[in-house]
């Protein structure tokens, strides 16, 4: 944003009567998805886009210049910005504004023109839904020289408006926690990538923002900030393609109060990828600036072809499809009254948009074409040679069609179809290998499922025009089952022979590769499958356990453990459990315990794990701790005799520093020691004693003291044992629960035989399916151009930055 944008933004006038109600604030914990779309993973994400566009919002209106998003290991999540702050004043009905921004729907500064001219929380219903979804909510403001905090569990206030202490700065600090009880679905929780990849689009988004996310689960970060916006955006997308032309195509006009911002660039790809935004929000369905921006580089094309006789081998012009074929566009538009469908903003429905946008494109494209003859000619070629190959695939599809069944009602020969004729009742397997599709043909339910072998790696479509694509045997018979037709002409998906297909391959890298493969070509030729959700994944189970003679099968390693821990604490007894600690409250505990550990691994950095142990075993309120300054000498004294007294601590050199926090009124405490000859300083803060990571220590030893308090005793094979640390109880309980299980992981779907493989992967009572689904259409595009396509370098890389999140390979 220039200086003078932030210069006249600064004359706005944003307090609490630029808050503006609308209504009153509904019964949003019982119809959440009106306003997040769902209670799923989708939905949970969807409430930090919320906060996150309230910040951008102020970096729209010129306030705002860096936002840091964390992650924290209760899995609740701040957003912090330097904007202004919302206000803290009395609103007119009586409440502070920070309080009706919270707990009011449609309450925002968005419906007053003269405070933000554009906005992406049109809706205004952001804070506060997000305050009605949350277990608890606690916004800290820092505005006009003080800070001022609020706190909120499930939308109700816990009280009124703080003021904490002093501060020379300002902006808004959010921090939620998504409510399990809206949430209910399994392993729901933020995912990084997920993120970082919403955060990285609003930093191209808006030039010269910086956006930090940090997750402090794992301590892993990531910082976003490009000076060229969305021309550093379509570089990033076509990293992992060959482009036609170096220089990306840009511009960036107004038109009838309209802001227009185009990057565009060809590559070597067969497949166009156009992302259209409005107000920062993406545009997942399109609207009418996509249609405008098509229809303007279509003629544009045309017509720079046609006057430099650039068509003459042609017959005809070249149609939309050809001079988008390896198009790669962002377009960002700014609207005042932007028309969405529904809170989730996902098409543009403003008519003037698109004429707007096809002059702005007509005119700068035109312009740029003609400045740059010999880049033009080039993407012209590219065009022409998309339409040559348009018409060979069509050629290539009625002689296909002739010589075989790929549109007729035949089945391949290899094929065992099922009896049922209702498509919502069948389901078709496709297996790996001809051995696994002998053995799955034999354990089918013959009613409902179908088996179509497939035999060796079928082609990569993300390399092969659509030509070369006809003439794979294995595609072919794919298309052949499928019974839609292929190609964007033909495809008709109502006449898909089944609604569930099953890819079955085996839990090894090939069994992976030729996954990927046939998701390759789902994604590229046939997607409205995808979209229908009709398209699943085996999840055959991973382990077998035997002991004796009793066997059991199981998903995946968290069943495994689950299953073993069951068994290792009936092998042992504990005797001084608390009456009441369940086998399932005990198991529970031991995973708590090993999540306990990672996390005081985590933070061994900044904190001597000693310390830490010895605040929790003394349940000390550190909090009130720092408020007094004599209870922390104590403390201290207390922390070296402990020292002084068990040398194998390591722990010598302490030393303690107290500081006045004046922001908060209270102090900060820094013990300094030396351990083993390494020397730590501990700097306790408020910041740290309100921190989900502390909270989530606490609350872990609290839950194991009331379940077990040390030293625990154990009895096992008749000898007696006595373990002094909770983190040694819990790998002594894992090493135990392993004793005489014989332990089979599968790899290969051939290691079964029919029965197994019904019991297992094909009774629907049993079994485990994974249905594929396209939640960011861009991440998926850009992951399979990566895993797929031609470039080495890039594939090189993401496996590199993947190789220790891959936990169970078979190598």
């Amino acid at each position: 944003m220039s200086q003078d944008q932030y210069t006249t933004a600064a004359t706005k006038k944003y307090d609490a009567g630029s808050i503006q109600i609308l209504e009153g604030l509904e019964a949003v914990r019982k119809r959440p998805g009106m306003y997040i779309g769902d209670t799923e993973q989708r939905g949970y994400h969807h409430l930090v886009s919320e906060i996150v566009d309230n910040s951008i919002d102020e970096a729209l209106a010129g306030f705002c210049k860096k936002i840091q998003v964390t992650i924290h290991v209760d899995d609740s999540i701040s957003v912090e910005d330097d904007g202004r702050g919302i206000p803290t004043e009395t609103h007119s009905n009586g409440k502070s504004a920070l309080e009706v921004v919270m707990t009011v729907l449609h309450a925002g500064g968005k419906f007053d023109n003269s405070t933000y001219k554009v906005s992406g929380g049109l809706h205004g219903v952001g804070a506060s839904v997000v305050n009605a979804l949350s277990s608890f909510c606690t916004v800290e403001v820092k505005r006009n020289g003080s800070i001022y905090r609020m706190n909120f569990e499930k939308g109700i206030p816990q009280g009124p408006i703080q003021k904490l202490g002093e501060t020379k700065s300002a902006g808004t600090k959010t921090t939620f926690k998504p409510d399990a009880l809206i949430f209910k679905g399994e392993n729901i929780k933020f995912d990084f990538s997920t993120l970082a990849k919403r955060l990285r689009e609003l930093a191209f988004l808006n030039a010269g923002l910086f956006i930090g996310l940090l997750d402090e689960r794992s301590s892993k970060k990531e910082e976003f900030h490009y000076s060229k916006g969305i021309v550093e955006f379509v570089a990033h997308l076509n990293e992992t393609k060959k482009t036609t032309h170096a220089e990306v195509i840009f511009f960036k006009t107004e038109k009838d109060d309209i802001e227009v911002e185009v990057a565009m660039q060809w590559n070597d790809s067969y497949t166009e990828s156009i992302y259209t935004y409005c107000n920062n929000i993406n545009t997942v369905e399109g609207g009418t600036h996509l249609v405008g921006f098509r229809g303007a580089v279509t003629r544009t094309a045309n017509a720079y072809a046609i006057d430099n006789k650039l068509l003459k081998d042609l017959d005809g012009n070249l149609e939309g499809e050809d001079i988008r074929e390896g198009l790669c566009a962002v377009i960002s538009i700014k609207v005042k009254e932007p028309q969405f469908e529904g809170q989730t903003k996902t098409k543009l429905g403003n008519a003037e948009v698109k004429g707007v946008v096809e002059t702005v494109v007509n005119t700068k494209l035109a312009d740029w074409l003609d400045r740059n003859p010999s880049l033009a000619k080039a993407i012209i070629g590219k065009c022409v040679e998309a339409a040559r190959a348009r018409l060979a695939a069509r050629k290539a599809r009625d002689m296909a069609r002739r010589k075989t069944a790929l549109d007729s009602g035949a089945l391949p020969g290899k094929m065992a179809d099922c009896q049922e004729s209702d498509p919502a009742k069948c389901e078709l397997y496709l297996v790996e290998g001809d051995s696994a599709g002998g053995s799955a043909k034999q354990a089918r339910d013959r009613k409902t499922q179908a088996v179509l072998p497939l035999r060796g790696k079928i082609l990569n479509v993300e390399k092969a025009r659509f030509d070369k694509m006809l003439s794979n045997e294995e595609i072919k018979m794919m298309i052949s089952a499928m019974g839609t037709g292929i190609g964007r002409e033909n495809i008709n998906i109502e006449k898909a022979r089944y609604h569930k297909v099953i890819i079955m391959t085996d839990a090894d890298v090939d069994g992976s590769h030729i996954r990927t493969l046939i998701l390759t070509f789902f994604y590229r030729q046939l997607p409205e499958l995808i979209e229908k959700g009709y398209i699943y994944i085996a999840q055959p189970p991973l382990y077998r356990a035997k002991k004796g003679k009793s066997e059991v099968y199981l998903k995946d390693e968290t069943a495994l453990m689950n299953y073993l821990l069951s068994a290792g604490l009936n092998e042992i007894k504990i005797k001084n459990l608390k009456t009441g600690t369940t086998e399932e409250k005990l198991r529970e505990l031991i995973f708590n315990i090993r999540k306990f550990d990672t996390l005081l691994k985590t933070i061994a950095n900044r904190y001597e794990r000693e310390i830490l142990i010895h605040f929790l075993q003394n349940s000390i309120n550190l909090l009130q701790l720092m408020s007094n300054e004599e209870a922390i000498r104590k403390e201290f004294a207390l922390l070296q005799t402990k020292a002084k007294n068990d040398p194998l601590m390591g722990i010598s050199e302490l030393s303690l520093k107290i500081d006045k926090d004046e922001q908060y009124n209270s102090n900060k405490i820094s013990i300094g020691l030396t351990k083993f000859g390494h020397k730590i300083t501990n700097m306790f803060d408020q910041t740290f004693a309100e921190s989900p990571e502390w909270k989530e220590l606490k609350r872990i030893w609290a839950e194991q003291w009331a379940a077990l308090t040390l030293p625990i005793l154990i009895n096992h094979e008749e000898k007696e044992k006595t373990i002094n640390d909770y983190v040694e109880f819990s790998n002594y309980v894992m090493e135990t629960s392993k004793h005489g299980f014989y332990i089979q992981r599968y790899k290969g779907l051939g290691e079964m035989n029919p029965e197994q493989l019904w019991e297992t992967t094909l009774n629907p009572e049993n079994r485990n399916l994974l249905r594929v689904t396209v939640e960011d259409a861009m991440t998926a595009d850009e992951t399979f151009s990566v895993l797929m396509g031609e470039q080495v370098e890039p594939r090189r890389k993401f496996i590199e930055d993947n190789a220790l999140l891959a936990g169970e390979l078979d190598v």
